[in-house]
């Protein structure tokens, strides 16, 4: 009884620090493009806006619930629920600081990576269920999307996993103690964040939700709480991005070595600065670039993207096995790719 309590407590700690960033990365959205259209944003509700998530929150809340007529009732309702609970999934394995982690899975990237992948599920029964044109080609499009940058975002890590010889996000973290792979992995890094912003269907990759042409993309039939689940998942699903990027690229929760007087800074502190740092990017790519055409979106992801992840890898592997510095869990993996 004791053990469940406490698990269960560790699972709340999570959750409910998540919720609330969610809620606030939304106002920060809002502020920061506010402040870059020289608009003075949300400034009503509370002290500067600051009530403003929860009175949206609240508003969507206790909106009615409309279920279209020709609509497949039970994936309707299940899907919206089955994203949000998959964007929830994959914290269990993220570390905060040393030690401050739910599951420390020896497999723990491969398992970030099955959750994410399982998110395509939530968005195409979403757009399937609607019995809607418009959310049917808003899922596909969404669908093949994460799909083809999975792939990508697959490689990458696959050439991280080399460098550390460890599945373990502690372990590489740990790896980065002398320097952070962003370094010498800059067009990795690089290719990854553009990657997680198509993944989570970003500016300026949105084009599953393109007003112009879609109204809403595969969401477009659902309102009050379906809606604010979509939302929910969306945003958890970007911090997420955001906590693998820090994680495989910046160290983690561990500070800069050149950053003597900061030192006294804990981990679980560095890993939430490093995490605001590209939540504003992800803020600042909306408000400053066009959206893709879809055309160039799947050029980005097959033709660029693909061969250039590829080429980086078997560079990456070849100076590894040249200068003797591979691990030999890394030969192991290297021999079954």
């Amino acid at each position: 009884m004791f053990y469940t309590l406490t698990i269960v407590l560790k699972i709340l700690s999570i959750v409910l620090p998540l919720l609330i960033s969610v809620a606030y990365f939304t106002l920060a959205e809002r502020k920061i493009m506010a402040s870059m259209q020289r608009r003075k944003g949300p400034n009503v509700i509370g002290t500067f806006g600051l009530l403003q998530p929860l009175a949206d929150g609240f508003k969507l809340l206790i909106k009615e619930t409309v279920i279209p007529s020709n609509a497949n009732t039970v994936v309707f309702i299940l899907a919206p629920i089955i994203t949000f609970l998959l964007s929830l999934l994959g914290w269990a394995v993220i570390p905060f600081g040393e030690g401050l982690v739910l599951a420390d899975l020896n497999v723990g990237i491969m398992y970030l990576f099955a959750v994410s992948s399982l998110g395509v599920y939530g968005i195409i029964t979403a757009g399937w269920s609607s019995n809607s044109k418009y959310a049917f080609l808003g899922a596909l499009r969404s669908a093949a999307q994460m799909v083809s940058y999975e792939v990508s975002l697959g490689v990458i890590i696959i050439t991280v996993l080399l460098c550390v010889g460890s599945l373990n996000l502690s372990d590489i973290i740990i790896a980065q103690q002398s320097v952070w792979f962003c370094i010498p992995l800059a067009p990795m890094f690089i290719m990854f964040f553009i990657s997680a912003l198509a993944e989570t269907n970003r500016h300026p990759f949105d084009l599953p939700e393109a007003e112009a042409e879609l109204v809403a993309g595969y969401n477009v039939e659902y309102s009050a709480m379906g809606f604010a689940l979509f939302f929910l998942g969306e945003y958890a699903n970007m911090l997420l991005m955001s906590g693998m990027t820090v994680i495989l690229f910046l160290g983690g929760w561990l500070a800069p070595i050149s950053i003597i007087p900061f030192t006294w800074i804990p981990g679980p502190l560095w890993f939430g600065i490093k995490m605001c740092i590209f939540v504003v990017l992800f803020i600042w790519a909306r408000a400053a670039f066009p959206r893709y055409r879809y055309d160039q979106l799947m050029r980005l992801g097959w033709k660029v993207f693909l061969p250039l992840s590829l080429g980086y890898l078997f560079l990456v592997a070849g100076i590894l096995i040249s200068f003797g510095w591979l691990p030999s869990e890394a030969g192991n993996m290297l021999a079954l790719i």
